[in-house]
């Protein structure tokens, strides 16, 4: 690698936060101010794709979008569909230029637990340099920073360096189900030459990366059923089965004792992290303490003979995300529950596929499932690992734009989270996908107290403009 794509040192990396001092965190908050209307009225909308109660507002969402773009001076249009709308919306198709596809989300993940935000999470709020509301940063703030560096090249320029189209759903946080089936139906309207994607994150503050690939997912819930109601447990305890304890057990059940994944088969088709990955992840200084701060925690978990950033971006997992049954008012109620319930997600590595994944974790679960108790497996929403070569011509014209952009050679990394649908784009399409994140480690994704900062959205409106410019002299 010649020396000039070379990372900084590890300290070098995290040293760079001294870099965004309070002049440039003014300067870019003045930069923003001229956004943060629009910023603003779309972090309001409650866009939770998952509870049919904001159906409503999730479509007012799109509609807002729509405006949006047909303001900028692009032609869109909202698509209806089974579930949550679709925008799409495109440039001037002009010829013999390359066409680049800018997906993102606009729905936006449960607020609960609601005691926990410190500022009404669909009311955002600006405090020293961030944008507190749930969204802000998965995925309203990165998505609008590109619609922002059209708009602006559109204004200064009244051109683009490519042809651009915009594909933003509603429903990538309840597993994007009507846009595989919108895909296939309008092929010919999307058609590109490289998707780009801004819904991953960056490995500091000030330090930009390219995403070259992302664990899948897999989603499910488990329920236990015992008696057919709650019982009286000093009358009935010692003899009724508790479903609560022995779904405890059961879930016990699905690691061993170094925190591998304890389902036969899990395990044979991963793709083992290869030795350049992990020199470069282990230059980035992600030590124990970088987690232990980033999540605040007293101490880390997880497979043992991996570094943390490893196990978080190269090996599978399976977790927990919710457990419930019996009563759960104040004080106590002394009864054995008659059901209690899991759910769990599975994150995936390449080549692990899901439907794979599902049945060997079903047959796993069933086998050992006391036969005291009845067993219902939920099934829940999947998605495909991906993982590209960050050493093509597209991608180093994309580490080119970060460069400009952060004047800061990019981390390569892999990243934990999931996108279930990029499997899908690249299979319909055809095309490249870069993923150019502008998340920070700490952004609280999915948790009370989301926040995006304003230096982040303007320099994601720099990065859409130098983006384009590059892509364009790519090929």
């Amino acid at each position: 690698m010649p020396s000039c794509m070379k990372y900084f040192s590890p300290l070098s990396f995290l040293g760079l936060r001294f870099f965004w001092n309070s002049f440039n965190l003014l300067t870019a908050i003045m930069s923003a101010t001229p956004y943060l209307s629009d910023f603003f009225e779309f972090l309001r909308f409650p866009s939770i794709s998952t509870d049919p109660e904001y159906a409503p507002q999730v479509a007012a969402c799109a509609g807002w979008l729509e405006e949006k773009f047909q303001r900028i001076g692009l032609e869109a249009r909202v698509h209806p569909t089974e579930g949550h709308p679709i925008v799409v919306a495109r440039s001037e198709r002009k010829p013999n230029r390359r066409t680049l596809l800018i997906y993102g989300h606009y729905d936006v993940q449960p607020v609960d637990p609601l005691d926990q935000w410190a500022t009404p999470p669909f009311e955002p709020t600006l405090k020293d340099g961030l944008v507190f509301a749930r969204g802000a940063t998965d995925n309203k703030g990165q998505i609008l920073a590109h619609i922002l560096g059209v708009e602006k090249t559109l204004k200064e320029t009244g051109d683009l360096p490519v042809n651009v189209i915009f594909l933003v759903e509603g429903e990538e946080e309840s597993g994007s189900e009507s846009l595989g089936r919108f895909l296939d139906g309008h092929r010919e309207e999307l058609a590109c030459d490289l998707i780009a994607i801004s819904d991953t994150g960056m490995v500091a503050r000030g330090v930009p990366a390219l995403t070259y690939g992302l664990r899948g997912i897999l989603a499910m819930e488990v329920k236990l059923s015992g008696a057919e109601g709650d019982l009286h447990s000093g009358i009935y305890g010692g003899v009724a089965p508790n479903p609560a304890t022995l779904l405890a057990r059961l879930l016990a059940c699905l690691h061993d004792d170094c925190f591998r994944v304890a389902v036969p088969g899990f395990y044979d088709a991963v793709v083992e992290i290869q030795d350049w990955e992990r020199a470069e992840w282990a230059r980035l200084g992600l030590d124990d303490a970088f987690f232990q701060r980033t999540i605040r925690s007293r101490a880390l978990l997880g497979e043992k003979g991996y570094t943390p950033v490893e196990r978080a971006w190269g090996r599978p997992t399976a977790e927990v995300n919710g457990i419930g049954g019996g009563y759960q008012g104040a004080g106590g109620k002394t009864v054995i529950p008659h059901e209690a319930f899991a759910k769990l997600t599975f994150r995936l590595v390449p080549n692990q596929a899901p439907a794979a994944i599902q049945a060997a974790v079903c047959d796993h679960l069933k086998r050992i499932c006391p036969p005291q108790v009845r067993m219902e497996i939920l099934p829940g929403h999947g998605g495909e690992p991906f993982l590209c070569d960050p050493h093509s011509k597209d991608a180093l014209a994309a580490r080119r734009a970060l460069l400009r952009t952060w004047g800061v050679e990019p981390a390569l990394i892999r990243e934990g989270g999931s996108i279930p649908i990029l499997h899908t784009l690249r299979g319909t399409l055809g095309a490249e996908i870069l993923l150019l994140g502008l998340a920070l480690p700490d952004s609280a994704c999915h948790a009370p107290n989301e926040n995006f900062p304003l230096e982040n959205l303007e320099m994601g409106i720099r990065l859409n403009q130098v983006l384009l410019e590059e892509l364009a002299c790519a090929h």
